[in-house]
């Protein structure tokens, strides 16, 4: 049954990786007709879209308590980031240091958690991750190097980042008994109304009426919103939900896996360096959550109570 539980943990896990690491080929055609701040508009209106008839549904069955932490998670999980992420790409930050800003989920994952919900820091755990980010780091490296022009506005990706391990942390301790379906319906839905504001305001809606490239943009931003945000926040809560914090923020590490798929399929050339690179990532989420660390962890009294395995 163990064994059974960890191969859905893991089945998960690929799921998402796939999910967002192709979300990059989607917002780059949605660049094509659509600047930063309609995409990240747009984006979050349409997830939250798919899921309104969902969440008039569910609402009702939810502690009203909960709602408002719900609604929260929505706000630092999905509706801040894509907006913040969105102004960073108008100013064109380099995409290589986006990418290892936003890798540092996990280790901000693990900082969070020792610091303030009493999850002890394990030194397996911190081991594995330090391992993964090295790897991402010398892959970026490999790739070309980093940039820093305009990288002031890396300090948008870093607080986004921060909020995604904050989010990850507040659904693993105040919204784990909550059934990650309803959860993700009730929290899109609420944030596609301030979604949809911007948007209009931003007027993202025009290239529906425009032939070709605008709404050839308008249907890849649907496309990740749909999958990208609404499908991808289901399986993201209930990895939480059943592998804990750790291992669903690590999910940024496969990111870079699928990226470099995507490179092959697109006739770019990998390298043995970058290869190498990759299976270092994965040894350092495979010593993350190795079984044999779970008996010396320390653990707070409502801490994960699960391990991904």
């Amino acid at each position: 049954m163990m064994h059974n539980q960890r191969l859905v943990n893991w089945v998960l896990f690929i799921l998402l990786s796939l999910i967002w690491g192709s979300s990059f080929i989607l917002m780059k055609w949605s660049r094509q007709g659509l600047d930063g701040i309609q995409i990240g508009a747009l984006r979050i209106f349409f997830a939250g879209l798919i899921f309104f008839p969902f969440a008039i549904a569910h609402i009702g069955k939810m502690q009203r308590r909960k709602i408002p932490l719900v609604l929260l998670s929505g706000l630092l999980g999905n509706l801040l980031p894509a907006f913040l992420f969105a102004i960073a790409i108008d100013n064109k930050i380099d995409s290589a240091l986006a990418g290892i800003l936003n890798s540092l989920t996990p280790l901000l994952t693990v900082i969070l958690g020792a610091l303030f919900f009493k999850t002890g820091l394990q030194q397996q755990k911190l081991i594995g991750v330090t391992i993964g980010f090295a790897g991402l780091l010398l892959l970026t490296l490999a790739k070309g190097g980093i940039s820093l022009q305009n990288g002031g506005y890396a300090s948008l990706i870093l607080l986004a980042t921060l909020m995604y391990a904050i989010n990850v942390h507040l659904a693993a301790r105040y919204l784990k008994d909550l059934n990650p379906l309803r959860m993700a319906t009730v929290s899109l839905a609420g944030m596609a109304i301030p979604a949809a504001i911007v948007a209009l305001q931003q007027n993202a809606f025009a290239p529906l009426w425009q032939s070709g490239i605008g709404r050839q943009s308008i249907g890849a931003v649907a496309l990740l919103g749909i999958m990208g945000s609404a499908v991808a926040t289901v399986l993201f809560y209930a990895l939480i939900k059943r592998a804990g914090a750790l291992f669903a923020s690590l999910v940024t590490y496969g990111i870079p896996v699928v990226a470099l798929g995507w490179g092959v399929l697109d006739n770019e050339p990998v390298s043995g360096m970058q290869v190498a690179c990759l299976v270092l990532i994965l040894t350092g989420v495979w010593v993350a959550n190795r079984k044999k660390g779970e008996k010396s962890e320390v653990r707070g009294p409502k801490s994960e109570e699960r391990a991904a395995g």
